[in-house]
This record gives structure tokens, sequence and C-alpha cells, in this order.
């Protein structure tokens, strides 16, 4: 007999029951707990975040449609929305917090251990990392903690990626007004480690404090920095390096500060662009500075993950009615309308101009009667006065007929046509509910003339008594 196991419990299998449990125990996520676990409520969420789902209806409706396998996931049931609202409200957050930190020395160990370790991009062997942060709109009325403009909402993911396996090293969220150097200052790093970091990080105090501590930086150059050149360096026989310098910052220098660095100049094909980097490893090849710079694109666009692509940030799910944002389709990739969606319009779309290519094609086969139609139109133009085209209003106030003045026709001879109709559609007898008609269609204006015709007859209205003006 096979047996079959899931993908989502192969998932769960990943994380250790015990090293769970124990790191249960050191917080003390279920000191108040009365039958709903931390285990029920991680399978939850982690359901949460790979379904997409966007409320706590969605969360527990989900689980209870497939309630006969939640018991191999070690759960009895499928958790109520008040329950996982309250536990995701009161529970520690560090919990969640050490399981992440086991499940990436799991991942480390395997990433340590694997057949292509050896196999190095680069001849040095110093450790490479790129830091990057990365702004997630949020809606404002749904997280009024997160001001980020006037009518935004955002905050701001703080990343730190080794290049070895593209596993985070670290990551933080901060408010979206947050500046990435202010967090960068806080961060401390081994020894030789070489970091890829992008313009917005460039703090000439905070360089020269890496270049104490031994670490390298591989960064782009601001077109208004205030720099000299020191040194002419020799330009290698590679393609693409156009300049190698050593230069230092006046501003550095106003302090007292000595501290020399790398400009390399490079130019790529692919792009035509010109690139200038800046380093403070003096002993790297020009190119492979370039190189390193080209590797930190791997934080947004890793085949082994998409970092930055693949958060989904949503609400404290406590209320149903939370939705993480509001973006109209064509600029979220999660909101874009299905196949299935598009068929449909178009099949709608396809119904309409059917019915207007079958009227046309109605009046190009009847063109007589439009014909007819529009010679009868001219006379009655042609037949009323000037005056009376002009102001239908001041012509009924001199002359004392009461007309429409959309139609032109006059309204005692509307009534008399009503009333002359009405025998021929009132066989179905007295009108039973007064607001809603009698079943047949006409509406409550229809009976109250029916019922008037029964009684007097057709006869001709009498026409309303207009007061004549006084000259």
């Amino acid at each position: 007999m096979n047996r079959v196991c899931s993908i989502f419990s192969q998932m769960l299998q990943l994380f250790s029951r015990l090293e769970f449990e124990s790191a249960v125990r050191q917080h003390k996520a279920e000191r108040h707990a009365r039958g709903f676990t931390c285990w029920g409520q991680f399978v939850a969420m982690l359901f949460c975040q790979l379904g997409h789902a966007q409320s706590l209806r969605e969360i527990c409706g989900g689980l209870a449609a497939s309630e006969g396998k939640l018991k191999h996931l070690g759960l009895p049931a499928a958790p109520a929305r008040s329950t996982l609202g309250y536990a995701n409200e009161h529970r520690p957050w560090q919990l969640y917090q050490t399981v992440f930190q086991q499940l990436l020395e799991k991942c480390q160990q395997v990433v340590a251990s694997a057949p292509g370790k050896k196999r190095r991009k680069f001849r040095f062997k110093n450790r490479l990392l790129s830091l990057d942060a990365s702004v997630i709109a949020l809606c404002v009325s749904a997280f009024d903690w997160a001001q980020f403009r006037r009518t935004k909402g955002a905050v701001k993911l703080h990343l730190l990626l080794d290049h070895d396996g593209h596993l985070p090293s670290f990551a933080v969220v901060t408010e979206g007004k947050l500046h990435e150097v202010q967090v960068a200052r806080q961060l401390h790093f081994a020894p030789g480690t070489i970091l890829a970091i992008d313009r917005g990080y460039t703090d000439y105090e905070w360089f020269a404090r890496l270049s104490e501590e031994k670490v390298y930086f591989v960064t782009r150059l601001k077109d208004n920095a205030d720099y000299a050149v020191v040194e002419e360096r020799e330009i290698p026989q590679r393609k693409g390096v156009r300049r190698d310098q050593v230069i230092f910052f006046y501003k550095l220098a106003r302090t007292g500060v000595d501290c020399f660095f790398r400009r390399v100049e490079y130019y790529d094909e692919k792009t035509d662009a010109r690139l200038v980097f800046l380093t403070n490893h003096l002993s790297l090849a020009a190119a492979t500075v370039a190189a390193v710079y080209k590797e930190r694109w791997a934080i947004g666009v890793s085949r082994q993950g998409h970092i930055n692509q693949s958060v989904k940030v949503r609400p404290r799910l406590k209320d149903s009615s939370l939705v993480a944002g509001e973006a109209p389709w064509s600029e979220s990739k999660t909101v874009r309308p299905s196949d299935n969606m598009l068929r449909k319009e178009h099949a709608q779309l396809t119904r309409l101009q059917r019915t207007v290519n079958a009227e046309v094609a109605s009046l190009h086969a009847n063109p007589v009667a439009e014909t007819l139609d529009n010679v009868r139109k001219q006379q009655e133009l042609t037949e009323t006065s000037p005056m009376r085209r002009l102001s239908p209003a001041g012509y009924q106030r001199r002359h004392g007929e009461k007309e429409d003045v959309l139609t032109g026709e006059a309204l005692g001879v509307r009534r008399r046509k009503l009333a002359e109709e009405v025998p021929a559609i009132t066989v179905s007898g007295k009108c039973r509910h007064r607001h809603q008609g009698d079943g047949s269609g006409r509406s409550t204006v229809d009976g109250r003339a029916a019922k008037h015709a029964r009684k007097e007859g057709p006869g001709p209205v009498s026409t309303p008594r207009v007061k004549e003006r006084q000259r």
C-alpha cells in the first residue's frame, strides 16, 4: 500500500516538534492556554502564508475543509476565528523568532554539506553579504501606525543576505520613514567580510569605521562626491574596466581621518552604461569589484527563493474584515485578473456587439420605415412656429396649452390615448396589490387607470384648467 504525504505535511516535517515544544516552554507561550496550542497557531498561520489567505474566515474555512487530514498535522480540529484572533493578539512573538533561528541553522548545515559547495564563483575566501532595504506598501486604513506619506502607509524591510546558499542572515521590519543607514550602523560584521550595498548606504564616517574593523564593502559612487585622486593604477587587459584610481574624501580629511578608497570605472556593454564603483579593498581586482556588485542583485532576483518578492506582510489577523493592501491589479501581480475572468469579460463584450449588430441590421433591412419616421419628424418641425420651437414653455404660458416640453405632445392627448388603451390591457380584473401591481407586469399607475376606466368608461378626459394671465 502506497502512503501519500501532502506537500504541506512535508514542509511541517522541517520543524522538529521537540525543539518547538522546548521553545514554547522557554518563552512560556502557553501559560494561559486552554486547548488551543502554539503548534496549532503555527500551522494555521503557515497555512495563511502559503495559501495567501487574507482573513480569519479564509484560514479557518480552509482548514475546516480538510478536517480529516488535520490530525496528521497535529491539530484535533480547525480553530474558531475568535480563538485564532485571540492567540495572534496575546501569544509572544519571540517564540517564532526562536523557531526561525532553529530553521536557519538547519538550512545552513544543509548548504555547508551540499555537493557543489567546493565550486566557488570567486577566488577569494571572504564571506560575501548583501544588505538592502525594500519599502512594502500598506493600506493606511488598516495600518494606521505605518504612516509613510500623507495618504500612504508603508514599512521597510532591511535584509542581510548571505550569498553562501542565498540564506537571510538578518532581517528587521521598521517604519517606512527610517533611513537605511541608521539600521546599518547598528550591525556588526566579522573581520574579512565583503559587504555589497547600494548608494542609499552612503555614509563616509560609517565607511571609515568599517575600514577600521577590517570589513570590506563595494558600492556605487555618487555623482556629486567630493574627492581627490591620489594614485592612478594601471588598467588591466579586461573588457569593461576604464579606470582604477585611489582616492580620498575631503569630508574625512577635514576631520583628521586618514582613509583611502578605490574608484573603479566600468563600462557595461549589455546596458551601454558607465558604472562607477567605490570600495575600500585595495588589493581586489578591478573586474572582481564590478562582479561583486553585480552579485548583489541576487538579493532581489535570486532563483533560490526571490527573497524580497515572496514576502507577504499581512495585518495582525484579529478581524476578518482586514485586508493587507489596496492596489490596482496593474501594480500588483497577486491581484491580476485570472484567465477565467478575462474570458467572461470577452464573452459579455461579444454578446453586446452581436446585439448592436442585430439592431443595425434591422434598420438597414427596413429602410422605408426609417425614411417615413424621418419625414414625419421633419414635418412636425416645419409645422411648428419658430417661437414655439425656441421657447416651448413660453408658448404654453401665452396660449394656455399644456404640453410636454421633451416630446412636444399635449398632455391631454396623451391621457386620452392612455384611457383608450386601458380596456385592452385590463382583462385580468381588479388590482390585488396596490403597490406591486396585479402580477401582469403593469405598474401601479396602469392599475389606477384601469380601475377608473371600468367605472366611467373610455370617455375623453377633461383638460386641466389653466389660470389665464391677467393683463
